[in-house]
This record gives structure tokens, sequence and C-alpha cells, in this order.
């Protein structure tokens, strides 16, 4: 016989939790809202499975529910997975697998893509893919993601933020009431210690000297790294650039948005320098192919190994990326241009909007200047510079 009565339901009003007997419970939110539960254990996992609003669910019904319950977990099966399997509601494998073909149009590259599943394919999914996607919870997420948590910090990031993605889609979907409790999630898991990952960069005084030394050559990876630094772009920018997006008459290099990481076009004055280097790719230019430079394999682009090669063949342990770093610092060091203007010619996100508006316009004039005055440095010219207001 049970403790409660339907007297009893419909009289209580205090919040709190009320026991029927055999796990079954009325829940009473801090608005007054009734809710049944019923609590049970199997094989030392203890879980609480909600039977509905006491609204709609009486007294008698939520127990023979609870009975149910409690009979399916004896008999080894999920009686959340049923329900939701009756309610057509996917699994989380199946979720993710739905959610990744949504998006995949939408991303950058298939690299990205394929990455995105597979996290979730060799962490989450082994862990509780075959659970329903209503039935994952915070305690699930947690000891998922604990398991590489500081053996691989920013893999966990990555799949923390994942399965977020997918739970948020579910709630979306109308599957699941409500998104995972993340601040609860990471109160939870240990403190990574941040580490800051820095491209080791040449120190700019010694640019000119180097830049020397880089000429003295005229493999395809030597001019490729000429032309990362004479534009301070980012190296995959540059070994996918095609003879279409130049113009040496105008003295421009428009990289179209899918290629750039902020996903907007960005157009690169160049100097007098950068025009020379381009002028003299023209030799080096082939039939089958639109790239600047091309790779060694037919139709393919240079590797990015092949930047580091001509690094480490002339003895140094900087990376090509870096050299964008030694671009920032001369300018914050040795002028007087604005930092903005540093940041629109690295086509970093600018988040003054009204900075913003002018990088196609007057910025754009005004960056033409910065680049010569970078290009006449590497060359060992030093111009005089002025602030532009």
């Amino acid at each position: 016989m049970g403790k409660l009565t339907a007297t009893s339901v419909k009289a209580a009003k205090e919040p709190g939790r009320y026991g029927d007997g055999d796990g079954l419970f009325l829940l009473i939110g801090k608005r007054g809202g009734k809710s049944w539960m019923v609590r049970v254990q199997k094989d030392g996992r203890r879980r609480d499975i909600g039977l509905g609003s006491a609204k709609k669910v009486s007294l008698k019904l939520a127990r023979d529910r609870a009975a149910k319950v409690r009979e399916q977990i004896e008999q080894g099966i999920d009686p959340v997975a049923e329900r939701a399997k009756a309610a057509g509601i996917p699994t989380f494998a199946e979720a993710a697998k739905s959610v990744h073909a949504e998006n995949a149009p939408s991303w950058k590259n298939a690299k990205h893509s394929a990455q995105w599943i597979n996290t979730l394919e060799t962490y989450a999914i082994p862990a509780f893919g075959n659970r329903s996607v209503a039935d994952v919870d915070a305690a699930a997420v947690r000891d998922c993601l604990a398991a590489i948590w500081l053996e691989k910090p920013e893999t966990a990031r990555r799949l923390r933020q994942r399965i977020n993605t997918v739970i948020d889609w579910a709630v979306a979907k109308g599957y699941r009431d409500s998104s995972l409790a993340l601040p609860v999630i990471d109160k939870a898991l240990p403190k990574q210690r941040a580490k800051v990952k820095h491209h080791p960069a040449l120190p700019y005084v010694q640019l000119p000297e180097f830049m020397g030394r880089l000429r003295q050559g005229e493999s395809m990876g030597r001019l490729a790294l000429e032309a990362v630094i004479l534009t301070a772009a980012r190296s995959g920018e540059v070994r996918l650039m095609t003879w279409d997006e130049l113009d040496l008459d105008a003295a421009t290099w428009t990289v179209p948005a899918e290629r750039m990481k902020a996903g907007r076009e960005h157009v690169v004055p160049l100097s007098p320098q950068a025009v020379a280097l381009f002028e003299k790719m023209k030799a080096h230019r082939r039939e089958y192919t639109k790239l600047v430079f091309p790779g060694q394999k037919r139709g393919k682009p240079l590797s990015d190994m092949t930047l580091t090669k001509a690094l480490r063949d002339m003895g140094l342990n900087v990376t090509a990326h870096g050299f964008r770093s030694t671009f920032r610092d001369w300018v914050a060091e040795q002028t007087s241009w604005p930092a903005e203007l540093a940041e629109a010619a690295l086509a970093h996100v600018i988040n003054d909007k009204t900075v913003a508006a002018y990088q196609r316009g007057s910025m754009l004039e005004k960056r033409r200047e910065l680049m010569a005055a970078w290009g006449a440095y590497s060359d060992g010219i030093s111009p005089s510079v002025v602030r532009i207001a």
C-alpha cells in the first residue's frame, strides 16, 4: 500500500519530494509544478526516470508506470530508450549523424567535416551512442570527457563543444526538454593547465639578412616562402593562390572567402617587391594548373612541409606562419601605424565596426602604404614611417 493518496497528491503544495514507496516520488517544483519520478537501481547504477506530469498522470497510473519501469530494468531493458524509440526519438549516434549531415555543406573543407564526426565516433558514441538523445545526461558526458580531459585537452574541449551541439539540436527538434548543464560538467572536471602555443618566429631585426639568404636560391619552396613574408598571409592561402586572383597591374591579390579563416574575401595590396616576385613566377607557370605555386604532383599545390624544409635547409627553427608575428612585431615596435591597420593586413576579425567598414575602402590604400614599407624593410631599406590619421 502506497503512502500517498489521490487527495494528498492534490493537496500537496510545498516544493519538495514526496515518496509513495518502491522508488515512486511526487515532485513539486518551486513554481508549483507537479510531476512523477521513479528511482531505480541496477548493477550499482542509480537512475531517476520521469513518468509524466501529475496533471495528466493519476496516482494509480503513476504506480502502474513505475511498476512497468522496474520490470523492464530487471529484464535488462532501458525503459527510457524504449519510450524514446516508440516516440521516434533518435539515439545519440543517430542524432550526431543527422547534425553532421545538416551542417557539413556550410563547413569550409572536407577535412573539418570528417574531423567533426570522427571525434564523436571515437569518444562519445562508444560511451553513450546507443542511448536515446533525450537520455544523455551531464553524468554521462562528464565521464566521457574525463577520460581524455587532461591527456588530450584540445581534443576534449572540441568533443565537449560537439556533444553540446548535438544536444542543442535535439532540444530544438523537440526530442528533449533541456540542454546540457555545462557549468555543472565543467566544475566536475579537473582543471586543465593552459598552454599557449606560439609559432616560432624570426625576430624582425634579422629579416633583411634572412631575405638576402632566401633569394640566393629559386626553389618553389623558397619562392612561396618569400610570398608568405611579403604578403603577411597564411601559408595555406599562398600555397593555394591561383593566377586569376592576382592583378599585377593594380598590384592586388584577392583571396576568395572560402579560403579565408574569417570566411570573407580579403584584398591584399602588393608591394613593389611582391609584384616583382610574381612577375618572376610567370617563368614557372605551368599550362595544366592555375596554381601560382604548383607542387611536385601534377595539379597539386605545394605542401606546407615544403616551406618548412626550405627553412630547415637554411638552419632556422622557425615556421612559415611565424612570419606573421614577425610582421606584427615590426609594425608595433618600428612604425607608428595604428594596431587596427596591422590587424586588417593580417585579415584578423576587427571588432570595431567602424574600422571594419573602411577595410575595403580607404583602409586598402592605407594598407598599401604599410605593405610597401614592409617590402622595403625586407630589402634592408628603412623609409620614413609616419602615423596615418
